[in-house]
């Protein structure tokens, strides 16, 4: 027991080594987060706008600055999250391959890309937070960290999907970037006149924007909303481990059982 929590340790420690020498990512956490999330609130006009809870059917009515600054904050710390990983997985890949041909166990290696998530997640949901209570009040900021939490982590496995599939770094950030804005833009009502559609129940951070705009603007709880994000997650991470279980097997060609040969 105490080896495997050595080499968990380990592993994670490492893991937040290189995401702590990304230090274009400490800027985006640092300026961009905060300037993006202040920005989309005092850009965009206080007008109502209607938006509708899906898990309590009710109907709000919120400004439309302050329903821009939920997804500003979303579309922030999703971009970051998303970026962070990307960038450690497509630089380390092949560092974590040979790990785990050398004997390192994978299962340790996946947990600590998990922990190593959940710790930055955890910090880019707490300042966006901290940050969207600067410029207005919303009801339940519990509710918005968690809600700004669950979408970070899943873009952050998305993240590590496409940096092991991608080939080039520019088509990651791209995807990346489209995915996020295209994703939130789309369930703003002051953006989108389709915000309100069904269509936006399949959209990656449909249960985050549910709880983000439930956290902001009604005194109801959203754990719905958020065991919908969080089954995002689980899908994304489902596939990561699908797709790294494939590029560290042990078995290669040259490795593979053979009939044994007579003479």
């Amino acid at each position: 027991m105490r080896n495997h929590l050595l080499l968990l340790a380990t592993a994670t420690r490492y893991a937040l080594i290189e995401h702590g020498r990304n230090r274009f990512a400490m800027v985006l956490v640092a300026l961009f987060l905060p300037t993006w999330t202040t920005l989309t609130y005092l850009a965009m006009p206080d007008t109502p706008a209607r938006v509708r809870l899906r898990a309590t059917g009710q109907w709000l009515t919120p400004r439309g600055n302050e329903l821009t600054g939920i997804s500003g904050a979303l579309n922030a710390v999703t971009l970051i999250t998303a970026f962070l990983m990307f960038a450690a997985t497509f630089a380390g890949s092949g560092f974590d391959r040979r790990l785990a041909l050398a004997g390192y166990p994978r299962t340790h290696l996946v947990l600590a890309k998990v922990a190593a998530l959940a710790l930055a997640s955890s910090a880019a949901a707490a300042y966006a937070t901290a940050v969207t209570c600067l410029t207005w009040t919303p009801r339940q900021p519990l509710l918005l960290a968690a809600a700004l939490f669950c979408a970070a982590m899943t873009y952050g496995v998305l993240g590590v999907a496409l940096g092991s599939v991608m080939h080039r770094e520019v088509e990651g950030m791209f995807a990346i970037v489209m995915t996020s804005i295209i994703d939130l833009a789309l369930q703003n009502p002051v953006m989108s006149s389709g915000a309100n559609t069904p269509v936006a129940r399949y959209l990656p951070s449909y249960g985050a924007m549910q709880a983000g705009v439930a956290a902001g603007f009604s005194t109801s709880a959203s754990p719905r909303d958020l065991a919908i994000q969080l089954a995002w997650f689980t899908g994304a991470a489902l596939v990561c481990l699908l797709v790294f279980h494939r590029r560290t097997r042990n078995a290669s060609p040259e490795k593979r059982c053979r009939r044994p040969e007579r003479y």
